[in-house]
């Protein structure tokens, strides 16, 4: 399970998660969705990767979240 959160640190409580930018969260997702990835739409949701996910379908997630990372202005 992982999630992400646009803030500058790692959030070590909820009240710190709920400070994260979540206008970029909503331009990640959108830009991991352009490219053929679909993620939980909210950054309070995990995402999952299981047996079910091959080598690459872990690396198309890994690239797509390269690019949206910087399109979200956040790399």
């Amino acid at each position: 399970m992982l999630t992400v959160f646009f803030i500058g640190d790692e959030p070590g409580n909820y009240a710190h998660a709920q400070q994260a930018d979540t206008a970029a969260f909503a331009r990640f997702f959108h830009a991991m969705l352009r490219r053929g990835v679909l993620i939980p739409p909210s950054q309070f949701e995990a995402w999952f990767v299981s047996a079910a996910h091959s080598a690459a379908d872990i690396e198309q997630t890994v690239t797509a979240a390269a690019a949206a990372f910087r399109e979200a202005g956040a790399a």
